[in-house]
């Protein structure tokens, strides 16, 4: 199975809070990979959460997202990506959907069109494990990481 993570799921398994959902999330993401998976750390949802982890002067979170850029298959953006993400963007707001203010970059755009050319250049399906299934799901397939 191939996976993309969503900011979400990464600021969960980077930042962990002593709770059930961390533990749950980090225990998902280390069965997901035992088994074989490939799992894709998309370099928007990097930048999201790095800018945070920066800012708050968070170590140990940007120690656990660096180890992942070299555990996981990291996705970076390329010309495609955003001339794709673009095209998605307009076309969520012609649907009467945007998914951010209209002045906003739109992450959720970016990470569909990764995912997207992903899916085309391996020619598998791919799923993006989220929290928030809605945006990520106009041109991709996104699913709550649980039901994955």
């Amino acid at each position: 199975m191939i996976i993309v993570l969503d900011t979400s799921i990464i600021g969960i398994v980077t930042n962990p809070k002593s709770s059930p959902t961390s533990f749950a999330c980090t225990a998902w993401l280390k069965t997901k990979l035992a088994n074989g998976d490939e799992i894709f750390l998309p370099e928007i949802c990097d930048y999201e959460i790095r800018r945070e982890l920066i800012r708050a002067n968070k170590v140990q979170g940007l120690s656990r997202l660096d180890s992942f850029k070299h555990t996981l298959n990291y996705l970076p953006i390329t010309t495609e990506t955003m001339l794709k993400a673009a095209e998605f963007w307009a076309l969520a707001r012609q649907k009467g959907k945007p998914t951010a203010p209209d002045l906003a970059l739109d992450g959720d755009m970016i990470l569909s069109a990764q995912t997207y050319i992903l899916e085309e250049t391996l020619g598998e399906n791919a799923v993006i494990a989220t929290t928030n299934v809605k945006h990520l799901s106009l041109f991709t397939d996104a699913k709550e990481w649980t039901n994955i």
